[in-house]
């Protein structure tokens, strides 16, 4: 009997463990900060100072194969030079870079949890996954 408490202690402090560690919050993207080239928002990709917003594809990525170079959302034969290794990103790209954030987490239930509304024509409607 010993065991079989000593294994559900376990269990439960992992699991207060778990829920804990998903609590944490990460710092929002903002216009108010300044980030220098290559700065990395999981699901948002990566800023490009001179061009103040996130892209794919790091600042002046080489693709061997076609020997262009990714900067601000186009390719080029050559790295793009600037001066501008640091700025404050705009408006728009601060809303996409937070709606596209894949660190945190959204919502309390995951993705089981859904939206309902009750329709004038007699039913529920609404999204639920």
């Amino acid at each position: 009997m010993k065991r079989s408490k000593s294994i559900r202690l376990i269990l439960l402090g992992g699991l207060s463990t778990a829920a804990l560690t998903g609590c944490e919050q990460k710092p929002t993207v903002s216009t108010q900060n300044y980030y220098t080239n290559n700065f990395y928002v999981p699901g948002a990709g990566y800023y490009h100072a001179p061009f103040r917003k996130w892209f794919p594809l790091p600042y002046n990525h080489l693709d061997a194969a076609k020997q262009l170079y990714f900067y601000g959302g186009q390719w080029g034969a050559t790295p793009f030079e600037s001066i501008t290794n640091i700025s404050s990103p705009l408006p728009e790209a601060v809303v996409l870079a937070e709606n596209s954030r894949t660190d945190v987490t959204r919502g309390g239930f995951g993705n089981s949890y859904g939206w309902h509304s009750y329709s004038s024509g007699g039913g529920w409607s609404g999204f639920h996954s």
